[in-house]
Formats: C-alpha cells, structure tokens, sequence
C-alpha cells in the first residue's frame, strides 16, 4: 500500500469530521470563479455601458477573498493538528519515518485541495450565470443573454486555489517536524489546567470596550476627545480598545463569572451542570483567541453587509430627496421644450401625474450672516415664491403648506448637516449684494426640496408680494417640472429627453438617480453579501472544527459517565448548553459591535438603518443556528459512539 493510497484511505474515513471544511473551500472557490468571470466577461461590461466599477470592484474583493481563505486553509489545518498528533505518534511509534509520514498528511491536504478547486470550478460554472443575473437585478440592469465562461477567470482561479493548496500542504508536511513522539501521545492532556479568575482585568475587559464605545457614539464635530487624537487615530484607537476588550472578555470576564456560578451551589450539583461549567471553564481561555477573532470578524461582516444593504434598501428615498420630480430641465427654447412635453405625454407606460412650469429667479445673495464657516460669503440661491412652492409640495404628496409675509423666507436644504450646515433659523441674508440690496429672514428650514438638485441651486422660498418686486428687478428662468408614473423604469424616456434637451437646460431626473445608487448599492450588497457568506461559513466552521476536536478529546470521559449510570439525556443537554455557549459568546459580542458600529453610521449619513441591520443580523443568526445544531449533533454522536 502506497502512501498516497494511505491518505485516499484517510480522507474517506474521516471525510464526515472534514466535511464543513471541505464545503466551506467550494464555496469560496465558487464565489472566487464567480468574481473573476464577471470581471473578464465582456458581455457584463456591455450590459452596464461600460462601467468601471464592475472590474475594479470585483478585483478588489477577490484579494479580499483570497486573503480570507488562505488564512483559513491554514486556521483549519492547525485544528486538525491537535486530533491527528495521536494517529501521527503511532505511526512513529511503528517505525515509519517522519519524511514518510509528512508526505502522506502533504498527500491527504493536496489531495482534498484539488477535489475541492474541481468541485468548486464544475459548480461555479453551473450557479455563475444565476450569480449574473442576480447582480444584474439588483443593480438595475437588464438580464444578460450572452454570459460565458472566461478561459483567463478558470485560469486565475485554477493558479490562485492551486497555491494556496500547496503552500498549506506544506504546513502538514512540517507538522510532524516540530513535535517528540511523547507530546504527540498527550496532546489530549495540553492546556488542561483550571484559568485564574482576576476580577481586575474582568472590569478592565468592561473598561476597554466601553472606552471603545464611547469614543464611536460620540459627536464627531464636538467631541473633544476626537478633536484632541485626531479623525486618523480615533478610529484605530477604537478598534484596538474593542478588540482588546473582546479578548479579555472572553479570557478573564467569562472565567470570573463562571467560577461566581459555582457558588450557587443548589443549580450546580442539579444534574449535569457540574460537568458542563468544568468543561467551558477549563477550555475557554485556550478558546479565547478563536473566539475574539471570530467575534471581531462577525461584526466587521455585519457592519459591512448591513451598510450595503442599508444603502441599498434607502436607495429610492434618496434618489427622491435629491429628485422630488420625476424630470426637471430650464426652458431655454420654446421649440425644444414643446418637443420635450409632447415625448413625455406619449412616452409608453408612463402617465403624466402633474406638469408645472415654474418661474425661478436665481440670485446672488451674501450670506455672511449665516457664519457658515465651510463656504464663501456669497451664494447663489434659486428663489421661488410661496404659491409655487406649496403647489409642488402637493403635486408631490407632502402635507407641508407655508404662508410668509413681509421679509420673511422658508430656506429648503435638503443635504443639511447638522454641525456643518449653517444655522438658517433666525438668521438674515442679502439678496443681489451688488445691485438693489433686499435683506430677507429665514423663518423656517425645511429639510426637502420641491425642486430638483441637479436643475436649481439651494432653494429659498418667498412671499408672492416680494417675489412679484423681485421679478422686476432680475431676470427669471423657467423650470419645468414633470411627475410621471413608473418613474424608476424610465431609461428610455429619460435618454431620449437627454438626447434632444441641450446641456444648458440642465436636465435632472428621479431615475438617472436612482439609476446610479442601484448600480452603486446594488454591487455593494452583490458583494458584500457573497463575502459576509463565506465568512460567516468559515467562522462557524473554525467553531464546528473546535468542538470536535474538544469532543474527540473528551470520549473518554462522557464513557465514565455512562458507566455511572447517567443517561444519554442528560449528556446531550449538557452537550447543547456547553457548546451553546461557544456559539453565543462570539455571536452576541459580534452584534453588540456591529451595533455601536452602524449607530455611529447612522448618526454620520443621517439615515435609518434599524430594519435593513435588523434583517441582516437576523439571517447571520439564523445560519449561526444551523451551524450549532450540526455542531451538537456531531459532538453528541462522537462522545457516544462506541467501538
């Protein structure tokens, strides 16, 4: 029997330990080959008219990915370490030499390298076209008829997975290098001493990770401590303070708490809860490192996947915020704009909801009142009168109405910042500075406009008795201002339109908008969806991978058990919690990171994000579940499982 026949053997017979790895490697090739078949596929640059993004976007997150998956590959070898030092041990101990003994575990991880990469090649080019046609729909584009598989993309996945593959194989192949035989007889006995409870760095995991909280929440524009470590190192100062944190949380915090719960001496001794807190308490400090890494990476991925899908899911409320028409252009030439209306009223599938032409008067304005900091002291303003404006706001569905008299103004901002905006409300500003001056109050701000931003610069609305004097004192333009139904499905109508009204009408459209935050949010989500999979898959599998090894190092001892008398029952549900446990520790520290995370988010774009992060961390929890109910069921069948 040769050694590659010897490591064919142990494949198949420790194929079901080895699954979860295994899986988790096609999947990533899958998404690998699906990211560089997009970037090389022709058809898809066409289908997006020649678009950058698609190929700069996916070169990127397939270094992301081969970094992920490489480390890994090499987490994963280093767990099946600790189960196979026995089986090393005795070979040694029969005489077989370490030279032979690496070449068959270099055999074993080649071998299942390369099933994996033709597993994950065949599949990839089976599911890529599905891929395709979902990154077309939620970026807005038409499904793509001609997709083909690239030659350069099974290439580049065929020598990137192949190296990969080699250099951890090599891992295995050292592996019998760094051990005497002895250790490798009780490597089930390492790291098996009871951790010290220190209640000091307990308060100080608390200490450091509410530093790194606090300093999230706060108010980027008045926080002191921001201003004092600067907008470069806060940030790492963060991560570092949560990260170090999670660690000690996990090494120290859990420790204390789980000695303070053997003082409970009535819920201890109950059944077989002693077994279950000796077990956790001696493992999780060797578990801590594993725990905050996958803890760290869980809210990165959530953070990541709940801000594309935030993105995304608000992508046609700020495409209205900044388009509240559905078309809007100045009237430059009557012939021009007569030829626009009539190709909107016949336009197919789209019915005019209102048409307005609206008179603008644009003017300079010094604005030196404001004590805005960020912008120069005159600005130019689109100036509209109060019947106008509350006519609009109708058209377009808004219940606000103002009434103004006098110098009184209503100021519509609909990028406004707080912190950065000026302060509008109370506030006077002076119209055509350098000719008749007209000093005008802000009464109000509203944070919407009536008109588009593409077409009109900030907004400021009027009485109609001051707007009819300062008609006659300046020129005026004409907007013209069309609600249409269907307004997302309107590419055509609106290319045709940018095709006849020239540049200087200055064209702006609720689809062109929402057009681009599709194609922008859209491959974001492809993305960062795809990724959070397989990362979700490789931490839940490091955690799979984990428990097993603790399982198989524990037979002996739940053997001791049944021999006393306790019944499958009981260890089955001590199984459940220990390894529950395990499963929460991460998960919980990862949403409770991923929350502070998108909350700052939150208060920085100015958006909700509660229904989007809600979904995404309850599909990450979900899959997590799955994760722990095979965990338990393979851990609960490797400690009964009798020779």
């Amino acid at each position: 029997m040769t050694l590659f026949s010897i490591a064919r053997k142990n494949i198949r017979k420790n194929f079901t330990n080895y699954f979860l790895y295994f899986a988790s490697m096609i999947f990533s090739i899958v998404i690998y080959f699906t990211f560089v078949s997009l970037k090389y596929d022709t058809a898809i640059q066409s289908a997006t008219e020649g678009s950058t993004k698609i190929s700069s976007a996916f070169s990127g997150a397939a270094v992301v990915l081969i970094i992920f998956v490489a480390i890994f590959i090499w987490y994963s070898n280093s767990f099946f370490t600790r189960k196979r030092k026995k089986e090393v041990g005795l070979y040694s101990l029969l005489g077989v030499r370490k030279k032979q003994i690496g070449r068959m575990l270099f055999y074993e991880n080649f071998l299942m390298g390369v099933l994996a990469l033709l597993a994950g090649m065949v599949l990839g080019s089976v599911l890529t076209r599905f891929f395709v046609s979902l990154l077309m729909k939620v970026m807005g584009y038409d499904a793509v008829s001609n997709f083909s598989i690239s030659p350069a993309a099974i290439i580049n996945t065929t020598i990137v997975f192949m190296i990969i593959t080699l250099i951890t194989s090599l891992q295995g192949y050292r592996l019998i290098y760094r051990f005497k035989l002895i250790e490798l007889f009780h490597a089930d006995q390492e790291g098996e001493r009871e951790p010290k409870a220190s209640w000091i760095t307990a308060i100080l995991s608390l200490v450091f990770i509410g530093t790194g909280y606090w300093l999230a929440l706060q108010n980027l524009l008045e926080s002191k401590a921001w201003a004092a470590m600067g907008f470069m190192l806060t940030p790492l100062v963060i991560l570092m303070t949560v990260i170090i944190g999670t660690y000690l949380l996990f090494s120290t915090l859990t420790v204390t708490l789980l000695k303070i719960s053997r003082t409970n001496k009535n819920r201890y001794w109950n059944g077989m809860n002693m077994v279950g807190v000796s077990q956790l308490l001696y493992r999780i400090k060797g578990n801590a490192r594993t725990l905050t890494i996958i803890a760290v990476l869980s809210a990165t991925t959530l953070t990541a996947v709940g801000t594309a899908y935030s993105f995304y899911y608000s992508n046609a409320s700020s495409a209205r915020q900044a388009n509240p028409n559905s078309m809007m252009w100045i009237s430059l030439d009557s012939s021009v704009t007569k030829r626009a209306d009539d190709l909107i009223d016949t336009a197919p599938h789209h019915e005019v909801v209102y048409h307005a032409t609206i008179p603008v008067l644009v003017m300079d304005a010094d604005v030196s009142g404001l004590n805005d900091t960020f912008s120069h002291d005159i600005q130019t303003y689109s100036v509209i009168s109060q019947h106008d404006f509350n006519e609009l706001a109708k058209w377009q569905g808004r219940k606000d109405s103002i009434t103004l008299s006098g110098e009184e103004a209503v100021v519509l901002d609909p990028a406004y910042y707080e912190g950065i905006s000026p302060t509008y409300v109370g506030s006077t500003v002076r119209l055509n500075p350098d000719k008749q001056v007209q000093q005008i109050l802000f009464k109000e701000l509203k944070k919407f406009s009536v008109l588009n931003m593409g077409t009109a610069y900030s907004t400021v609305v009027v009485s109609d008795e001051l707007f009819m004097q300062l008609h006659n004192q300046t020129n005026t333009i004409l907007l013209e201002a069309y609600g249409i139904s269907n307004q997302d499905k309107a590419k055509q109508l609106t290319e045709d339109l940018v095709n006849i009204l020239p540049e200087s009408a200055s064209f702006s459209s609720y689809y062109q908008a929402y057009a681009r935050g599709m194609e922008s949010s859209g491959l974001l989500i492809f993305m960062g969806g795809f990724l959070g999979l397989v990362f979700l898959t490789a931490t839940g599998s490091i955690i799979y991978f984990k428990q097993l090894t603790e399982a198989n190092s524990d037979k002996a001892r739940y053997q001791i058990l049944y021999k006393i008398g306790v019944n499958r029952r009981e260890v089955k549900k001590s199984i459940a919690q220990q390894v529950l446990f395990i499963f929460a520790l991460p998960l919980v520290a990862g949403i409770a990171h991923c929350a502070v995370a998108l909350s700052a988010l939150s208060k920085l774009l100015h958006m909700n994000l509660v229904i989007p992060v809600v979904i995404c961390m309850a599909v990450y929890t979900c899959v997590y579940l799955i994760y722990y109910v095979v965990t338990v069921r393979s851990y609960y069948k490797i400690v009964t499982k009798t020779k």
